[in-house]
C-alpha cells in the first residue's frame, strides 16, 4: 500500500475518533459543573495527543520523500493545537447573584442599576415584600416593612404618645387610653415661658404628631389652687397656648390644635401639699374629635 494511502487511512480513523471525543466533551461540558467530572479521553491533553497523531499522519502522507520529517512535524503541531481546542472545557463560569444581600431576586421584580430590588421608602425591605410602603425615613420596621408597634395597641411607635400601654387596653388615635399628662413640660415661675427641658420633651411630642397628620389634639392647661380663680384660668390658657405655639414651630399645623385653660377646676391631687400642687400644675394632651 502506498505511503499516502496508509497515512490518509490512519488520519481518517483518528479524525473520526477525535470528532467523537470532542462531541462527547462538548456535551458533557454543558452538563458537568467542573472539568474533573469529564472522561479521561475528553481531556484536552488527550485530544491534543490524538490531534498530533492525526496531523502528523496527514503531514506525512501529503509530503514528498524529501520533506517527510518536516511535514510530519508541522502536521503534528497543528493537529495537537486543533485537538486541544476541540476538547477544551466550555463549562460556563457560574454567574454571581445580582444582589447578594437579597439573595435570589424573583423574576419580574423591578430592580435598580445594580440589580437590587427597589426599596422606595428606604426601610431595608424591598418593595415586592413591603406590606407598608411609604414608611417615613428613619422609622424602624419589622420584617414585613411595617413600623414597629411595641405595645401592640394598633398605633405604631413613631406615632404613639403612650408607647407602653398595657395589653388589651383600648386607646385613642394618639395611642393613649385617655388624655396624657405631658411629664416635665414646665414653665418659668408665674409665667407661660417654657423651660429648656420642657422644649426637649415637646420636640418628641411634635415629631409624633407630625407623623400622625390625621389627628387633631386638645392641649389643656391646669394650675393649682393658689391665686384667684380668674388669674389661674388666664395663666393656664396662656400656658396651653404657649405649648401649641411651640408645637406649631416644630411643624404641627395650627388648625390641628386647640388650646384650653381650665385653671384650678380639674385637680388630680390635693392642693394641701407641695407634691399635690405640683401634680396639679400640668399640661395634658388629648385627642380632639
Amino acid at each position: 500500500m502506498k505511503k499516502s494511502t496508509t497515512g490518509l487511512l490512519i488520519g481518517s480513523a483518528l479524525v473520526v475518533g477525535l470528532s467523537g471525543c470532542a462531541s462527547s466533551a462538548s456535551q458533557s461540558s454543558g452538563q458537568a459543573s467542573a472539568s474533573s467530572d469529564r472522561s479521561w479521553y475528553q481531556h484536552p491533553a488527550v485530544c491534543g495527543l490524538a490531534g498530533g497523531l492525526i496531523g502528523g499522519s496527514i503531514g506525512y502522507a501529503t509530503s514528498g520523500s524529501s520533506d517527510e520529517e518536516s511535514g510530519s512535524a508541522t502536521g503534528a503541531v497543528a493537529g495537537a493545537a486543533i485537538g486541544g481546542l476541540l476538547c477544551a472545557d466550555r463549562t460556563p463560569e457560574p454567574v454571581a447573584p445580582q444582589c447578594p444581600s437579597y439573595g435570589e431576586v424573583p423574576a419580574g421584580v423591578a430592580v435598580d442599576a445594580e440589580g437590587c430590588p427597589l426599596d422606595s421608602d428606604g426601610d431595608g425591605v424591598p418593595d415586592y415584600r413591603d406590606q407598608c410602603p411609604g414608611t417615613p425615613a428613619g422609622v424602624e420596621v419589622n420584617a414585613n416593612g411595617c413600623p414597629l408597634d411595641s405595645d401592640n395597641d394598633g398605633v405604631p411607635d413613631y406615632r404613639d404618645q403612650c408607647p407602653n400601654t398595657p395589653a388589651g387596653v383600648e386607646v385613642n388615635a394618639l395611642g393613649c387610653p385617655e388624655s396624657v399628662v405631658l411629664q416635665d413640660v414646665n414653665f418659668e415661675f408665674d409665667s407661660a415661658q417654657l423651660t429648656p427641658n420642657a422644649q426637649n420633651v415637646l420636640n418628641g411630642v411634635a415629631e409624633r404628631l407630625v407623623n400622625n397628620p390625621d389627628v387633631r389634639v386638645s392641649i389643656e392647661g391646669h394650675t393649682d389652687s393658689r391665686g384667684s380663680d380668674q388669674y389661674n384660668k388666664d395663666l393656664s390658657q396662656r400656658r396651653a397656648e404657649s405649648v401649641a405655639a411651640y408645637l406649631a414651630q416644630r411643624g404641627v399645623e395650627a388648625n390641628r390644635m386647640r388650646a384650653v385653660g381650665y385653671g384650678e377646676e380639674r385637680p388630680i391631687a390635693t392642693n394641701d401639699t407641695d407634691e399635690g400642687r405640683f401634680q396639679n400644675r400640668r399640661v395634658e394632651l388629648d385627642e380632639w374629635k
